[in-house]
């Protein structure tokens, strides 16, 4: 069960910021998001332009260096990475160069080389005649390739976003709004706009014909790259979206059209999961210069050709998230022990690179702890991680550091390498720190904007959302709350691939969408009442507008969330035989009567644990009792429970026992009496 936390809003402002004319519903988001002024919401929706190029550190030496090298008919070369911010802004340079009748060429290294630059891609651009490399979206933290470059003859400008170190790299120029001595106003960019303004300062800043030339990639990055969508990326973000639906480029447009977009407007949601995952994909099961030909290919037939190359690499992707997870699955069956960690560490022989951090973001949404993947192959081990709140991965693989090889990252993600005989103490080492920097380990929590009043659902309150628009990093898509709907109907739709409920909500009837779950599996019943969080689309059915209410998370009413989660805390700290107060252990100690009185309503068909706890909302049953009860009967046999999917039912004719004979019960009850 996620946690759910509700916007208070501040009601007066909302009605000052109706008075300054935004729409009623967006003016309330925005006060409960903690707007306090009309300046402050201004700053927040305003399209600012870009700021001068030439303000962040290095752009003008850059500018002067290239232009002598296109004088000199130098061969240059784009050196990128294989993700998407990489590739587009590869394609960025590289067609600008191009346009200039630049000696050019361009380099992204597999993923199998790693990221960034490498010293055996050097000597060969070295060997090619390569006499400027200018890097995009890397090369900040490449201090020794940087000095191999130079030991070779050859000179080279960084364009990079990410983080420096103490030391920059030897270069012409280094161009990062990070760097110490940088005084640019906004540094949060994507290495794709960093490429955008180096193209508008070599065109004497002009940003105009700049964003209409390549707008629409420095987009596309600025979405899949996951940067906040503030100030200056949302002014990219939103030229982009404008530019892309007319664009020009055939390859941006045989993949809108895989994609199913052809004739769609475009959000900055489609960005981020049908366009950029397709771009993604070459890098992680293909080779980036598939996508890199792509967007540069000008043939139409072509272009169709190696779109439809991507579309089946993306789908490749996908199956092998499935077949990991499925691993993951088995692995979770047979060592339950993995789930009573702090933090969820996964290893697995030969598990694609390209994908575990993606599915460290499933597994972490999936359990609400954070998640390490570790993909093993022979003696060398490479993992990605992902979290939440204020479990800090860099801070924790800092911790670790003297098992790693490598490492990098931020808060809420990042990767690693180690050798494989390390795994085990950098296990013990994750939980260390989870122990020691987090007695209580935060909780997966969705913020929600609003209790939703069926009087907000009219197609102009929902349209005036798109004041906000674009959705993505730091301006999340608007998020409701339905409490206490009584459910009416519930149906499968697409043979039971989707659910369609019918609720009475403040009474209101209304239709509610749940994607890619069965009725089945949803556990919602007619009947029951039920709280749903929402996501709120107008749009146009049968020639008539209406509004469209998407469920994306629900649960039974009634449940008190602070105590579900005390009590699950206290489970996990139970299962790892750290110490609690006395009164804890009796607190989940259940009687006799209790167990029976459990046993006998346990279905015979599996059933989430969560959607049981549900049946006890109105009784003084804690969660960690009811979990423990599902443990004694798992011990004497009674049940089956799936651990990887939380699940339990009874089993039919069981063999005869005593509950006195569980283990479990008899050490809690010891437990009770003994602990001081």
């Amino acid at each position: 069960m996620n946690n759910w936390k509700l916007n208070r809003i501040n009601q007066d402002m909302a009605a000052k910021l109706v008075s300054e004319g935004l729409p009623n519903l967006s003016a309330e988001i925005l006060a409960g998001r903690g707007f306090v002024s009309i300046e402050q919401v201004n700053a927040q929706l305003a399209l600012p332009e870009l700021s001068d190029p030439f303000l962040i550190a290095d752009m003008e030496k850059a500018v002067d260096i290239i232009n002598k090298a296109l004088e000199d008919n130098l061969k240059i070369c784009i050196y990128g990475d294989y993700d998407c911010d990489g590739i587009t802004s590869t394609v960025m340079l590289y067609s600008f160069f191009d346009s200039m009748g630049a000696d050019i060429c361009k380099y992204i290294p597999e993923r199998s080389e790693g990221y960034g630059m490498n010293i055996p891609s050097i000597d060969k651009l070295c060997s090619e005649g390569v006499q400027l490399i200018i890097t995009v979206d890397n090369g900040i933290a490449a201090v020794a390739e940087a000095e191999h470059i130079y030991e070779l003859g050859m000179k080279l400008i960084i364009t990079d976003h990410h983080q420096p170190g103490e030391t920059l790299p030897k270069a012409e120029a280094v161009i990062d709004p990070h760097r110490r001595d940088d005084f640019s106003p906004f540094k949060n960019l994507c290495g794709a706009g960093v490429a955008l303004k180096l193209i508008a300062a070599l065109c004497d800043g002009d940003y105009i014909s700049t964003i209409e030339q390549y707008g629409e990639f420095a987009a596309l990055a600025t979405v899949a790259d996951v940067v906040e969508l503030k100030n200056e990326n949302r002014y990219i973000v939103d030229c982009g979206l404008k530019y892309i639906t007319n664009t020009e480029n055939t390859g941006l447009i045989e993949l809108i059209k895989i994609a199913s977009m052809s004739g769609k407007t475009m959000k900055a949601t489609d960005f981020a999961f049908k366009i950029a995952p397709r771009i993604n994909a070459s890098g992680r099961f293909g080779s980036p210069s598939q996508a890199v030909e792509l967007l540069l290919c000008e043939e139409e037939t072509k272009a169709a050709e190696l779109a439809r190359e991507l579309n089946s690499l993306n789908n490749a992707r996908k199956l092998t998230e499935e077949n990991i997870l499925e691993d993951i699955r088995q692995q979770i069956q047979n060592n339950p022990e993995i789930l009573k960690r702090r933090v969820l560490i996964l290893n697995g022989e030969n598990w694609h690179h390209g994908v575990i951090g993606i599915v460290a973001a499933r597994m972490l949404e999936k359990t609400g702890k954070p998640c390490f993947v570790i993909s093993s192959e022979n003696s060398e081990a490479r993992g990605s991680a992902r979290s939440f709140g204020e479990f800090s991965v860099f801070e924790c693989l800092t911790y670790c550091k003297e098992v790693l090889e490598h490492f990098g990252g931020h808060k809420s993600a990042g990767g690693f390498s180690l050798d494989t005989d390390n795994i085990d103490k950098f296990t013990e080492l994750i939980e260390q720190f989870a122990f020691e920097k987090h007695n209580i380990m935060p909780i997966y929590t969705i913020n929600i904007d609003k209790l939703l009043k069926p009087s907000d659902l009219t197609v102009q309150s929902v349209k005036g959302l798109d004041i906000l628009e674009p959705f993505g990093e730091g301006n999340p898509s608007p998020m409701f709350l339905i409490q206490g709907a009584y459910v009416k109907d519930v149906r499968g739709c697409s043979d039971d691939k989707h659910t369609s409920i019918n609720i009475m909500y403040c009474n209101t009837f209304l239709r509610l969408m749940i994607f890619f779950k069965s009725p089945d599996d949803t556990n919602i019943k007619q009947g029951e009442y039920f709280d749903f969080l929402v996501e709120l689309q107008a749009g146009e059915y049968l020639g008539k507008e209406q509004v469209s209410i998407f469920a994306r998370d629900f649960r039974k009413s009634g449940i008190r969330q602070e105590r579900y989660f005390a009590a699950a805390d206290a489970y996990g700290k139970y299962l790892r035989k750290e110490k609690l107060p006395l009164n804890y252990y009796r607190k989940m100690l259940p009687t006799r009567p209790e167990l029976v009185r459990i046993y006998k309503n346990l279905p015979t068909v599996q059933i989430a644990v969560d959607t049981l706890f549900a049946q006890y909302v109105n009784e003084d049953f804690n969660y960690c009792k009811l979990r423990i009860c599902i443990d004694i009967f798992k011990e004497l046999n009674l049940v089956d429970f799936d651990t990887y999917l939380n699940t339990v039912k009874k089993l039919p004719n069981p063999a005869k026992t005593d509950l006195e004979n569980s283990i479990i019960l008899t050490e809690l009850r010891n437990l009770c009496v003994n602990t001081v």
